[in-house]
């Protein structure tokens, strides 16, 4: 099936259980590195929710926002320097495309697997924009981590998306990612070591020609989320996306 990719058993990410304090999560990981949570919260009356039958009976007429799934995608509309290749600041560049379309339709007609061979400024993708007026009862059944970091505010951001798809290498404010279905693989470089990559290559060619050239020494912390474990990644650290499956996803993004 075009791009299905397997699942890389290792994993570099540190894992933290329930056991972990607020205070050493602040201590430990908050400024400093990722960590996978295990076992903090129970999302399985969310996880129920969320099935494809359930979701096109709740929302199927409602539209969603879809924009390219490239390193502007969290730009939607906007003009501005965003990090390029190399980490130098790529010149502005034009209105992030957005398309609103029928969930419906999404789910249907263009929930695909990523196509090798298709850029991520040419790949449409769900994820964020979502309007809380009609969303809102969703996301009032889904648990969130328990940890905050001072100072700062949680908003959700849900999205729907195909095997092989993702985003690629990019940065934004802290926050927590989990799958409710499928499994996400996350890529992930410390601010100070911006990873070589294209703006527009997706995640996927990325790791089909650019990660296997890499020297141990340059490789990114990894992982693959299964459903139930939440990742979290602090302020401006660099990470890339790759979903396995049609997955299911939501983020806790703290602003």
């Amino acid at each position: 099936l075009a791009g299905t990719v397997p699942e890389e058993p290792r994993c570099t990410v540190e894992r933290a259980d329930a056991s972990l304090t607020y205070s050493l999560f602040l201590q430990r990981f908050a400024f400093s590195r990722p960590v996978i949570l295990d076992g903090f919260t129970d999302n399985s009356a969310f996880r129920a929710l969320c099935t494809r039958e359930k979701l096109l009976a709740a929302f199927g007429p409602f539209p969603v926002r879809l924009s390219t799934a490239n390193t502007y995608s969290y730009r939607k509309g906007e003009r501005g320097a965003v990090p390029g290749r190399g980490g130098a600041a790529s010149p502005a560049h034009p209105s992030v495309p957005a398309v609103d379309v029928p969930f419906q339709e999404y789910v249907e007609h263009l929930l695909k697997p990523q196509d090798p061979a298709r850029l991520g400024s040419d790949t449409l993708y769900f994820f964020g924009d979502n309007n809380f007026t009609e969303w809102g009862p969703l996301f009032q059944h889904y648990v969130p981590p328990p940890f905050r970091i001072p100072g700062t505010s949680p908003a959700y951001s849900f999205g729907i998306a195909g095997s092989g798809s993702g985003v690629p290498f990019h940065w934004h404010g802290p926050g927590f990612s989990e799958v409710i279905f499928g499994r996400k693989r996350w890529f992930l470089y410390p601010p100070d070591k911006t990873p070589h990559f294209h703006p527009n290559e997706t995640t996927l060619a990325w790791l089909q020609h650019t990660y296997p050239t890499l020297p141990p020494a340059q490789r990114p912390l990894e992982c693959t989320l299964h459903p139930g474990e939440v990742l979290y990644f602090p302020d401006r650290w660099w990470h890339a996306t790759l979903n396995l499956d049609t997955s299911v996803f939501i983020s806790t993004f703290l602003g």
